[in-house]
């Protein structure tokens, strides 16, 4: 890779990450392009020379947050000798279950973006393919746990999609700050679905033994 090209991929990255930290505060209505260049110490120019409008940017900075979000998780992941405990972390993770209280950025983009997707074609695109990703990363553990005598048969897509939209919806909650959502209750409706549909042991006292800080999946 030239100097040239690596500086570049640097500035993007750069540019991307004030994105997510700025529309999280601020929300993509009322970001403008100069809230994003003043957050990453460059011009407005440069960002519009990167992403053009700004929901071509909100979809790039969540597919940022994503892939941050992945390659955290894969890390911790693959520490975990067991498909029951991979997909124990895998929930844990994206309940940020041990992380500071104000560090949902990620979520808060994808309100953004759900709120967009029903009228831009573009950003619907966006949303399916990250949507599809995530399921099929739960779907692939539940394969392997039932593949060695983990988990009991199930439709491991559907499942999937169950857990995916549980997670989905709760989320919500917990970033409107409803009292009755916590994080901590987040993760436990979540296992206690886990641990029902695929048959393995699970009580709220396990998530004490879990709790781990992790950066966040903007960070880096």
């Amino acid at each position: 890779m030239s100097p040239r090209r690596k500086l570049s991929d640097a500035r993007r990255r750069q540019i991307l990450k004030a994105a997510v930290q700025v529309i999280a505060e601020k929300g993509l209505c009322d970001t403008g392009i100069k809230d994003v260049a003043d957050q990453a110490g460059t011009s407005p120019a440069l960002v519009i020379y990167y992403f053009g409008k700004k929901d071509i940017l909100l979809a790039e900075a969540l597919s940022f947050a994503d892939e941050q979000f992945y390659a955290r998780t894969a890390e911790a992941v693959a520490e975990m000798a067991s498909a029951r405990d991979r997909l124990v972390e895998l929930v844990r993770c994206s309940c940020s279950v041990g992380e500071a209280e104000d560090d949902f950025d990620e979520w808060v983009l994808w309100l953004d973006l759900w709120a967009r997707a029903p009228r831009d074609p573009d950003v619907a695109r966006d949303r399916q393919a990250l949507d599809q990703r995530w399921r099929t990363t739960i779907a692939d553990i539940v394969r392997e746990g039932q593949a060695a005598g983990e988990f009991v048969p199930v439709d491991a897509a559907a499942f999937a999609l169950r857990l995916a939209a549980l997670i989905d919806g709760l989320a919500i909650l917990v970033v409107l700050q409803d009292p009755e959502v916590t994080r901590e209750r987040m993760f436990d409706l979540c296992m206690d679905t886990c641990a029902r549909e695929l048959g393995f042991s699970w009580t709220p006292e396990d998530r004490a033994h879990l709790v781990r800080p992790h950066r966040h999946a903007a960070s880096g």
